[in-house]
């Protein structure tokens, strides 16, 4: 099985996990019939499983209570809601001459929700538009992506 967000909130509601790490060519296939599910971070070869287990805690880590310090930043994030997040920006309020869109200092919060979120449809159809094929879209959102000139969930 192949980490996704959504084995990650899977996992992340179990009381308990062990993670065993292969090395080299993997477990010994002695102690494989104990292993309740195999789980890849992706399709690539490392000299041991622990910095993929690494990947595996952390993934599931931040969707803990209180990991993040804020309960409300993982819902947000890329792929909890089938798209990837919208872009970030910090201060200074411009920096080498790029300043932070002005939508994100006008104070009126439904603008500011509503280029967010059309900021996580234009990244997620240049990034990753396979995505889109199952992400949760309403009738705006389909508008913009049809203005961004994509084609539809088959196209």
């Amino acid at each position: 099985m192949r980490l996704t967000q959504q084995e990650a909130e899977r996992l992340a509601h179990e009381s308990w996990l062990v993670i065993l790490c292969g090395r080299y060519e993997g477990v010994d296939e002695r102690v494989a019939g104990w292993i309740d599910e195999e789980l890849s971070i992706g399709d690539y070869v490392l000299s041991g499983g622990e910095l993929a287990a690494l990947v595996v805690l952390d993934a599931i880590a931040r969707l803990l209570p209180g990991v993040l310090g804020n309960d409300a930043s993982a819902p947000d994030d890329s792929f909890a809601t089938g798209v990837l997040e919208h872009p970030q920006y910090t201060r200074p309020w411009t920096f080498r001459g790029l300043a932070v869109p002005d939508v994100l200092g006008s104070g009126d919060h439904a603008a500011v929700r509503r280029w967010r979120r059309q900021e996580m449809l234009r990244t997620t159809l240049a990034r990753r538009p396979d995505l889109l094929r199952t992400a949760r879209l309403d009738e705006a959102d389909l508008a913009f992506l049809r203005e961004l000139g994509w084609r539809g969930r088959d196209g």
